[in-house]
């Protein structure tokens, strides 16, 4: 199976509770220290690498994984040399 169309990415996330989704794009070799956002996420990497560090775990993801991440958690993304896009729904009443 493919990667799925945004729109049905965004019909199932609003769905599912989620008040905002978008397409965000990263350029190559970003890096964001440690820090939490005031909305839960929910996301898919649609192309690129990115590096998600919660606690003293860090993912690599590629193009086709999702990640998710409550309010308020703490946590540090890097983006790979190509940077990376990925779909992403934020949920911002807890």
């Amino acid at each position: 199976m493919g990667m799925p169309h945004f729109s049905a990415f965004e019909a199932e996330a609003r769905a599912q509770g989620y008040d905002e989704v978008t397409e965000r794009t990263w350029d190559p070799n970003v890096t964001l220290g440690p820090h939490s956002h005031p909305f839960a996420v929910k996301a898919v990497v649609v192309r690129g690498d990115m590096w998600l560090t919660v606690g003293e775990t860090t993912r690599h993801l590629r193009a086709g994984d999702a990640f998710e991440l409550r309010r308020d958690v703490t946590h540090a993304e890097r983006y790979g040399p190509e940077g990376a896009t990925y779909w992403v729904a934020r949920r911002h009443t807890p």
